[in-house]
């Protein structure tokens, strides 16, 4: 969730609304198919209080996916779930790496804005100090003479 507060009578796509014989029309696959792929941990649907199976319109559209896959790409049921495990990690990885980007983000701000109390806290009576470089040069220093009456 974003934080933001949901209505819970409103429908999205994890939304569990379709039972096992609307589900199969609307993939276009038998509800026997429906079962099988859920025991094979395909597509896991959510159950009802009475164990009843409901599938979401994003379960409708993974069960379009693996359909393809095994008629269109020849693709077996293990490897079409190992492909659907692998995508999910995909996903996760994709959220997670964008988490961590926005806390460097936030870092970054705080570094910066703290760099900036540093520097706004100096003191301006104190001058920067610079290396002078060492030479061999000799420098005599001779008193003036003193004039006479000065003191």
């Amino acid at each position: 969730m974003d934080g933001r507060r949901r209505n819970p009578y409103q429908l999205t796509d994890e939304s569990p609304v379709y039972v096992i014989s609307i589900a199969a029309q609307l993939s276009g696959l038998h509800p026997q198919t429906l079962r099988q792929y859920d025991r094979l941990g395909l597509v896991s649907p959510d159950r009802t209080a009475g164990r009843g199976r409901r599938y979401s319109a994003r379960d409708i559209e993974l069960l379009r996916t693996v359909q393809q896959l095994s008629q269109d790409e020849g693709i077996n049921l293990a490897g079409i779930k190992r492909i659907i495990e692998l995508e999910n990690q995909v996903t996760a990885l994709q959220q997670r790496v964008a988490e961590l980007s926005a806390a460097v983000d936030g870092a970054a701000v705080a570094m910066q804005q703290r760099e900036a109390q540093v520097h706004a806290s100096y003191r301006r009576d104190l001058v920067p100090y610079q290396d002078v470089q060492q030479t061999s040069a000799l420098v005599v220093w001779r008193p003036k003479p003193k004039r006479p009456g000065a003191e």
